[in-house]
């Protein structure tokens, strides 16, 4: 395993981090194709056994229950001071006012919550999941950095928003002397680059490292275009809004990684991991495993180093692509 340093900061996490989303109770979840907690568990003791210390989860995933499964497992399988988690706040967790959002009430009622289903004292990184237009960033950050001077977070993040807006809440966070974001987890894949164009610059100037999500466009990358589906290719319909209405032009795409794996030698999976890899600032793409062989395809793309000439070979097709992921 390889590690690197998120962002400006002294932080160490290794070069892939295990997204949680996967983990949690379908009952409680729109996605219908998560694992439940005896299946999860060996994924996130395989993770820790190749050297992944890196774990994002979030308050909304199964409503509180992957917070839950990944606590347990870390616990029984693992060092707390030598395992970097994060979680994030945003989403809904009940009904009615004050059910989400990132006003000062929710962000300090819902760190509590997230560290008692995680049974930990504190988090590591602590991100919020989306921008809130209906809150201003004073009272955000404000509220946040009260919960890193509280102990109960050790850095922040941030996640899935327009570069201006990002740019605002730092400006707000340096301007009062409160904490700022040390953390972009972004949606970026060799499918969709438009984080590319203000958001990653921006990071680079700030001292921001990137974790990006859905590296593998939700398998996409990783297979034949017209190969068989999955059950989460035929029930996740938020990864449908991302990706299917550009089919023709991302098919190109595709084929580019399929040719460029197979001059290596390697799975599809290696390519467009070192494609995300290389890029500046990304400190640690976002893995979503489902199974043992995801996390060990994942690893593998450490080893792999393209040329310049194949990175523009496996960027030429690209077009501009409609934004998604910040609502």
């Amino acid at each position: 395993m390889e590690y690197t340093k998120l962002g400006n900061t002294g932080l160490d996490v290794s070069r892939i981090c295990l997204g949680c989303m996967g983990f949690g109770d379908a009952e409680r979840w729109v996605h219908k194709w998560v694992l439940n907690e005896e299946n999860s568990r060996p994924i996130i003791q395989k993770a820790l056994e190749i050297g992944i210390n890196f774990f994002d989860t979030a308050n909304v995933y199964s409503l509180g229950k992957s917070e839950e499964i990944l606590g347990r497992a870390l616990k029984d399988f693992a060092n707390r001071d030598e395992v970097v988690l994060a979680t994030k706040v945003h989403g809904r967790m009940h009904d009615g006012p004050n059910g989400a959002g990132l006003s000062r009430k929710a962000i300090l009622s819902e760190i509590d919550k997230s560290l008692t289903r995680l049974g930990t004292d504190y988090v590591d990184l602590y991100q919020i999941h989306r921008w809130d237009p209906q809150t201003p960033i004073e009272e955000t950050m404000e509220a946040l950095h009260d919960v890193v001077k509280a102990g109960k977070a050790r850095y922040l993040g941030a996640s899935a928003m327009w570069a201006w807006q990002f740019q605002k809440a730092l400006h707000v966070a340096e301007t009062h002397g409160w904490t700022r974001f040390v953390s972009m987890q972004d949606h970026l894949n060799l499918l969709y680059r438009e984080e590319e164009r203000e958001m990653l610059p921006l990071c680079r100037a700030e001292g921001v490292g990137v974790i990006p999500y859905s590296p593998l466009a939700s398998g996409r990358l990783t297979r034949d275009w017209s190969s068989e589906s999955t059950l989460r290719s035929e029930t996740d319909q938020v990864a449908k809004s991302k990706y299917d209405a550009t089919a023709e032009t991302d098919r190109r795409v595709v084929e580019r990684v399929a040719e460029i794996a197979e001059k290596h030698g390697v799975p599809r999976v290696h390519i467009a991991l070192a494609w995300l890899l290389q890029k500046q600032p990304v400190a640690a793409p976002i893995i979503g495993a489902t199974k043992i062989t995801h996390l060990e395809d994942a690893v593998g793309a450490l080893a792999v180093r393209l040329t310049p000439e194949e990175v523009a070979f496996l960027e030429e097709p690209y077009v501009p692509h409609s934004v998604v992921g910040h609502q």
